[in-house]
């Protein structure tokens, strides 16, 4: 920059001795190719023409001059400049205006992206920015058309002049970032559109264990970190994740592969110039593997229009899968022309010439610029592509718009004529942010729900058959983010034998079995096991099983939900006519020992002991038998208020009056003796006191429970299996073990009376008899406990009725048998004088 001052400062005299004094003495040399036309706006084209090939470049060049000898495509340059010529023609867009060009080739490197650049931005005749001097062509907007991921850099410097840049293909992500990079305009689908419809193809297809192979270049990585979620989300394990580079070794990847052989699709990111090289790269490395190898299926994340052909290399693929952009119906343009097909000769007669390419080099108008008007002829190569057309189109559109909005503005201020002045490149930018493209383009796009532009797309399945040749058929298309498949296409594999394999690391689980993942692998490789009960699975891989509603039950194969049996206790069940008959033998059993008591109600043995309390004793033995009856049978409000009251206030009486006769028993013993006072409290008001003071207490704990928490009808969906188990509920638990814990207290008073006063002499010791009883009445209670506890449904009303049959049977049999024994087998035995014999010496 020294130098540039010092050329400024030189003094003159007179008059300045050139009209420019800022230039370079001419070099020439290696020139690059370069086409310049002048117009009213100037759009800067910057593309990637040469090919890259095999040929060893040295080292001890230039890199701007060793790139001159690679092959350079001249039908890329020709598209931009005929499809700039086609809306220069379309007087409807463009009246009164032409789109100039100044198109250049990057070759593939930095440095002649940065020349073209700064060619572009320099008004005057050298590459000096700022400098104005000469021609006053200012660049309205650039196209970036060049095959590597130089945007960023473009951006950085046309941004500086707010010149807005337009992507023509797949850019970089961070360009997105508008904060960074508000000048940059996206009319291209972003790289990585066809990532979701990769994603639901393996969905779709069940390939869950697949293999991820990319590039170790920027673009690979972005690949990795971009796709990966995505498959995570799906339930998809990339169990493969290899990069690759250009040393061509390729004993990582067979490591990798030969670690998971049931591994059979592979997508893979690869660089355009590179994608065959990359697929006969894993051939070689499958090529040393041991043992036989499956066919495999490749999902290329390339976008390929053209036709692969068929190598043989490719012995080991089964089929490649390819996207492709879908295309609208061509617009119905008179100045469009479908094709484009211009002459060789008229390309090298018309467009090839050369120009200096050094830095400082002098410029001015010898560059390359178009020598002949267009032709076109329907012959030799065509030079057409729809999205550069489209491309222009747009700009023609939002040019027509800036200088409607322009003249409709001075309009409004009384000025009819469009005031000659030149457009600015800042006052273009607001008119393309509306991005007209989605409307224009030939390909069927859209913005997606973040205001991105996203693509409808074709997959294409190139079929590997034995004959060496590939078969192309179309598989699916992903439209508005949903995979359609082609239905037509799956039955056509199969009939030439070439279904698609299977790519996973276990089998399908069955309906009714749900997966579970395995220790220490990935989460695809799991186990199937069958559902828990109560819980159906009706897809294949589960997940998790759906738990069925309260009122159902899971079939036996875990398929389907049905409807739970209802069951109670009912009259037609084994179990409740056992326990019916039973509660009617013995109830006729007891009636039949009060009638023998009420026949020989005058014999001593009745007399004992207080007669009243045998009775009393005797009716609520009847009672007892016979509330069973309140819990066999419908559970309904009435019987679940009544059978556990009915129940512990009938057992409290009879427990009472043993109670009593056993007080009876100690306190006649007592009265025998000499000087003794308890006589006095022998007779029937002793024993009504301890009847009714018992069984009142049970009265009063009965009434608080049915007044604060009664029990009721209810159902219990979750005991047993398959059933619905109709029971009374407690109401309150507390209180029910309350009922049975008063009635257990006064067995046990009853019990230690007994066993106290067992030894007292007498013919007919009557307390021998209740300790008897009551060692069967405890005993029976307290194994009611851990088997009522123990047993579901109607099993615990069982337990119940039984421990009620069995504890009132042994209060039956050893306190009143003896007796009716005595009274018909044994009559001698039932006198006075015999009861009254003490036992002596």
């Amino acid at each position: 920059m020294d130098l540039l001052f010092l050329f400024l400062m030189l003094p003159v005299s007179g008059k300045l001795r050139m009209k420019c004094p800022l230039s370079f003495q001419k070099q020439d040399g290696i020139k690059p190719w370069s086409y310049y036309r002048p117009g009213d706006h100037l759009i800067g084209v910057i593309i990637t023409g040469r090919k890259l090939s095999s040929i060893r470049l040295p080292f001890n060049v230039a890199p701007y001059t060793q790139f001159d000898s690679l092959p350079f495509d001249k039908s890329k340059l020709l598209c931009f400049i005929l499809n700039i010529q086609v809306v220069n023609k379309n007087a409807r867009l463009l009246p009164n205006l032409t789109l100039g060009y100044n198109i250049h080739d990057n070759y593939f490197n930095t440095f002649g992206s940065s020349d073209a650049l700064l060619e572009m931005l320099s008004t005057g005749k050298v590459n000096v920015p700022n400098y104005s001097c000469g021609r006053k062509d200012n660049l309205l907007a650039l196209l970036d058309a060049a095959k590597r991921d130089i945007s960023i850099q473009m951006s950085t410097l046309v941004g500086t002049y707010k010149v807005p840049q337009i992507s023509h293909g797949f850019v970089s992500e961070a360009l997105s970032d508008k904060s960074q990079f508000p000048f940059f305009h996206r009319m291209h689908p972003k790289q990585g559109v066809q990532f979701p419809g990769i994603v639901q193809l393996l969905v779709h297809f069940r390939w869950t264990l697949i293999g991820l192979f990319t590039s170790d270049t920027e673009n690979g990585e972005n690949f990795m970190k971009t796709l990966t979620p995505m498959l995570v989300r799906n339930g998809i394990c990339a169990v493969l994740l290899q990069q690759f580079s250009t040393t061509g070794n390729t004993a990582p990847i067979r490591e990798a592969i030969s670690k998971w052989r049931q591994v059979n699709v592979y997508v893979q990111f690869i660089e355009h110039h590179s994608w065959l090289d990359r697929l006969l790269y894993f051939q070689l490395a499958l090529e040393g593997m041991p043992g036989p190898i499956e066919k495999k299926i490749w999902i290329m994340t390339l976008f390929v229009t053209w036709q692969i052909s068929y190598y043989d290399l490719f012995k080991y693929v089964h089929s490649i899968l390819t996207f492709a952009f879908q295309e609208n119906k061509r617009p119905k343009d008179d100045a469009f022309q479908p094709n484009f097909f211009v002459d060789p000769q008229f390309q090298d007669r018309s467009f090839h010439c050369l120009f200096s390419k050094h830095f400082f080099s002098v410029k001015g108008r010898r560059r390359c610029t178009q020598k002949a008007p267009l032709e076109i002829q329907n012959k030799n190569k065509m030079t057409n592509d729809h999205t550069v057309y489209s491309v222009i189109k747009t700009l023609g559109h939002a040019l027509n718009a800036v200088y409607f909005s322009r003249f409709r503005r001075r309009k409004e201020k009384g000025k009819e004529r469009i005031a000659d002045l030149r457009l600015k490149p800042w006052q273009f930018h607001p008119f393309l942010e509306k991005n007209e493209f989605c409307n224009i383009s030939q390909m069927k796009l859209y913005l997606d729900q973040n205001g991105d532009i996203a693509a409808d797309l074709d997959i294409t399945l190139w079929v590997v058959v034995p004959k060496k040749y590939l078969i192309r058929r179309p598989l699916a298309s992903f439209e508005r983010q949903r995979l359609v498949i082609n239905q037509d296409t799956l039955p056509k594999l199969k009939m030439l034998n070439k279904a698609l394999p299977q790519s996973k690391c276990v089998e399908n689980c069955h309906p009714g079995f749900v997966k579970r993942a395995r220790e220490g692998e990935p989460v695809c490789c799991y186990d199937c096991v069958p559902c828990p009960e109560g819980t159906i699975s009706t897809q294949e891989d589960t997940e998790k099983c759906t738990k069925c509603p309260d009122d159902q039950h899971s079939s036996e194969n875990r398929l389907q939900c049905i409807s739970k049996q209802i069951t109670f206790l009912s009259y037609e069940e084994h179990l409740a006519i056992i326990l019916v008959s039973f509660t009617l033998v013995l109830f006729l059993t007891t009636g039949l020992v009060l009638i023998i008591f009420l026949k020989y109600l005058e014999t001593p043995i009745v007399k004992a002991n207080n007669r009243d309390l045998s009775f009393i004793l005797l009716i609520s033995l009847l009672l007892c038998f016979l509330s069973p009856f309140l819990f066999i049978g419908h559970p309904r409000k009435a019987t679940c208020l009544l059978q556990q009251s009915v129940f512990s206030i009938v057992f409290s009486v009879a427990v009472s009056s043993l109670l009593a006769k056993t007080i009876t028993v100690v306190l006649a013993f007592l009265a025998t003796k000499p000087g003794n006072r308890v006589k006095r409290w022998l007779g029937k008001s002793l024993a009504n006191f301890v009847i009714l003071s018992c069984s009142g207490v049970q009265i009063l704990i009965c009434a608080l429970w049915l007044g604060v928490s009664p029990p009721f009808p209810d159902s219990d969906l979750h005991s047993q299996s398959g059933e619905i188990i109709l029971q009374c509920n407690e109401g309150s638990v507390t209180m029910f073990y309350v009922v049975l814990s008063f009635m257990g207290f006064l067995a046990a008073v009853c019990f230690m009376l007994a066993f106290l006063a067992r030894n007292l002499p007498g013919a007919f010791n009557e307390a021998k008899l209740i300790t008897f009883s009551m060692v069967v009445f405890c005993s029976v209670w307290v194994s009611f406990l851990p088997t009522y506890l123990s047993t579901k449904g109607k099993y615990m009303v069982a337990v119940q009725v039984f421990s009620i049959l069995a504890s009132a049977a042994g209060l039956l049999g050893c306190i009143f048998l003896p007796k009716c024994y005595i009274i018909i087998l044994r009559p001698e035995l039932n006198t006075k004088e015999h009861l009254m014999i003490r036992i002596g010496n």
